[in-house]
């Protein structure tokens, strides 16, 4: 199946890295165009192209490593989606302008990482982000470990444990063996409403979590 990757920053380019590590052709794509990740494919070799995000969007499984915040913009003018797989790689968190009053905010227990929750009142991130991929079937993975962790799926022997989860069984199976083809030991936690709100940053009970398999 063909695999994007929609969004350069640390998640999108780290996920660019990882597949490469491990020979997974794929595409990434940003709104700055394809010339913009010109070091990128320098960097990382002839398994991963830049695309535009149109033709990204049009690839059976299709990862989004955008900023919550950002989901409308990179989103909002894509053609359906058709049934195909999309992988939420995303937090319901802001960042912060660093140096900011807000990074002082004794209000807010995140301030000193750069980030705030976004208060999504009470719906589930995955549920906010499903409504901006109308069409597809979403899993959740790739999100709740740091994103520098993901070019180092092997760990102390073992297997740094990936978390996924998602409403449709066929689509986490797809999801799974690219979990697994990354190098990564993948566990299952159920539904969207439920592992994802286990795994999703920065409340997620296991959010930030490094587990490995040993």
């Amino acid at each position: 199946m063909s695999i994007a990757i929609i969004g350069s920053g640390a998640l999108g380019s780290n996920l660019a890295r990882a597949f490469a590590k491990k020979g997974i052709s794929a595409a990434i794509a940003t709104r700055r165009g394809p010339e913009s990740l010109t070091a990128l494919i320098n960097e990382v070799g002839p398994s991963i192209k830049a695309v535009t995000v149109a033709e990204a969007a049009s690839a059976d499984i299709v990862i989004v490593a955008v900023r919550f915040e950002d989901l409308g913009t990179a989103l909002g003018h894509l053609p359906a989606w058709n049934n195909r797989i999309v992988i939420d790689g995303t937090n319901a968190v802001a960042f912060l302008e660093p140096g900011s009053p807000e990074t002082q905010d004794p209000t807010n227990p995140l301030a000193a990482y750069g980030i705030k929750a976004i208060d999504l009142g009470d719906k589930q991130s995955s549920e906010v982000f499903s409504t901006f991929v109308p069409g597809a079937r979403v899993v959740k993975a790739f999100n709740h470990l740091d994103v520098a962790a993901l070019v180092e799926p092997e760990l102390s022997g073992g297997q740094r444990v990936l978390f996924y989860s998602g409403d449709d069984a066929a689509a986490k199976t797809e999801v799974r063996t690219l979990i697994e083809n990354t190098g990564f030991f993948p566990v299952d936690l159920g539904s969207l409403a439920v592992g994802g709100q286990l795994a999703g940053l920065p409340f997620g009970a296991l959010s930030a979590i490094n587990f490995v398999k040993i």
